[in-house]
């Protein structure tokens, strides 16, 4: 069962791949497609989110 931690309004782009980097902060990276390279990440926003031992952490559609 999951628990929401953080609401975000996020608005996702095709060709992108949305995550929580190691500082708890929401990213994207351009996806690598058909031999092009992906991208470097980019934070899109702070969250500041405090990972505790145990659990997975992912975005949801909402």
């Amino acid at each position: 069962m999951a628990e929401k931690v953080l609401k975000v309004g996020l608005k996702r782009e095709k060709g992108y791949l949305y995550y929580i980097d190691k500082k708890g902060n929401l990213a994207r990276a351009k996806m690598a497609r058909g031999g092009k390279k992906g991208g470097s990440p980019k934070v899109l926003e702070k969250t500041g989110i405090k990972r505790a031992k145990g659990y997975l952490y992912f975005i949801d559609k909402n």
